[in-house]
């Protein structure tokens, strides 16, 4: 009797917590547990872009630690690494006054920072496969140097409330306990109307999906991290062009919305450990299954994250 007494009160807890949780989930405001950005669910361009791919892939990458190492996993690959370095040495330069960024050329700096990924550190399986990816890299910074545009403006940075996490970020949904984070690669400032030119970097040979919502997080980080307005938003192809190409801005509250749908659904699967492949088994996720099932070699660890290549 009491081994049927406890079956069944372990049942009802079980049931009486999934209802609970569907409670929170569905945004009726039935909350056990005090929201903190410490137990948010934390969504951004990359992470939503692996959840609509494949929840599976989402969930290798952004939740799931080895644990040997209590780590995440990061795979590495040759145009991953090409537009770290890329990326790296243009930021780098928001910080220095407008009139001295290109005192040292481009190209040195960029000579320097390669070391950081060179052979199987970026991916590479051979000295002719990396001399190619650099050799790429190296041209769009000529480019850039030929023709910098916007990089010898002025320049602003959206504030950081903490060293420790130096990622720009706000509450999407603070009833909801979801936050948004990104980095914004260059934001121009336009004196004249004392508001911002957000301008993203692509170091791609392909145009961003016209259904991408990168420009929509972007907007909405400056929306609400500054009080300046949004002049206009670019992506600038560094391969192939040697101006940004100004973008459309999106309705922000339409925007919201549409992040926040995602999010919602991240939560929930979250909260039911659901992280579904649509195919059993994707491009998107077999790399990292195959890292997990010993196929992967590590070439490097990052803060609290354990770097392969597949």
């Amino acid at each position: 009797m009491e081994k049927v007494k406890s079956s069944f009160e372990s049942d009802t807890f079980k049931l009486l917590d999934k209802i609970f949780t569907t409670l929170e989930y569905n945004n009726l405001n039935f909350q056990y547990m005090e929201n903190t950005k410490y137990n948010a669910t934390w969504v951004s361009h990359s992470s939503i872009g692996d959840f609509l791919k494949c929840p599976k892939a989402y969930y290798l990458h952004y939740v799931y630690k080895n644990p040997k190492t209590n780590h995440k996993i990061q795979i590495i690959n040759p145009a991953l690494a090409l537009g770290q370095i890329v990326h790296k040495v243009l930021e780098s330069l928001s910080v220095i006054k407008a009139e001295e960024r290109l005192k040292v050329p481009l190209t040195e700096i960029y000579d320097k920072a390669w070391l950081e990924i060179t052979g199987k550190k970026g991916g590479f399986k051979s000295e002719d496969e990396e001399s190619k990816y650099k050799a790429r890299g190296r041209l769009m910074l000529e480019r850039v140097m030929k023709n910098p545009g916007p990089i010898i403006n002025k320049a602003v940075t959206l504030p950081i409330s903490n060293p420790s996490f130096p990622l720009p970020w706000f509450y999407l949904s603070e009833t909801e306990n979801i936050i948004l984070s990104g980095k914004i690669d260059w934001m121009e400032y336009v004196p004249e109307e004392n508001s911002v030119h957000i301008i993203d970097f692509k170091t791609g040979k392909r145009e961003e999906d016209p259904n991408s919502l990168q420009l929509d997080i972007y907007c909405l980080l400056v929306k609400n991290l500054q009080k300046r307005n949004i002049h206009n938003i670019s992506y600038w192809y560094l391969e192939t062009e040697n101006n940004p190409k100004q973008m459309k801005i999106p309705d922000l509250d339409t925007s919201k919305e549409k992040i926040l749908d995602i999010a919602r659904k991240i939560k929930v699967s979250k909260a039911n450990h659901e992280f579904n492949c649509p195919t059993n088994g994707c491009y998107v996720c077999k790399p990292y299954m195959n890292v997990i099932n010993g196929l992967g070699e590590q070439v490097g660890v990052s803060g609290y994250q354990d770097i392969y290549i597949v």
